[in-house]
């Protein structure tokens, strides 16, 4: 494989990468958000009492069961897109403090 191959090869792989970055990062977000709204809005109708004994949209379903089974996807999603550096090791740890430090020397060269 000539080299001009591999460099390609490696820039595929990152873009790649990237968008399931952004993926994973946007469907986190839209957990959040809507949790969130959907909560606000409970809470300023007053409708906590009534949804946690009629459940969701009075079909037995709870925000607390479409949070959590949201939750369990979405931590799939996350264990899909960063796999094994989901670990916060020593390793990690010394890499993050060296990309921390580049990124100061960066800021005052």
């Amino acid at each position: 494989m000539e080299q001009h191959d591999y460099g390609r090869l490696q820039i595929l792989k990152a873009e790649r990468k990237v968008k399931e970055l952004k993926g994973f990062y946007f469907h986190l977000f839209l957990y959040l958000t809507v949790n969130l709204a959907w909560l606000l809005i409970l809470f300023s109708l007053d409708e906590m009492s009534s949804y946690s004994q009629y459940g969701f949209w009075g079909m037995g379903y709870g925000h607390i069961s479409m949070a959590v089974v949201w939750g369990i996807a979405l931590l799939i999603h996350g264990v899909l897109v960063f796999g094994k550096n989901m670990s916060f090791s020593k390793k990690w740890e010394d890499r993050k403090i060296k990309e921390l430090l580049n990124k100061e020397k960066q800021y005052w060269e």
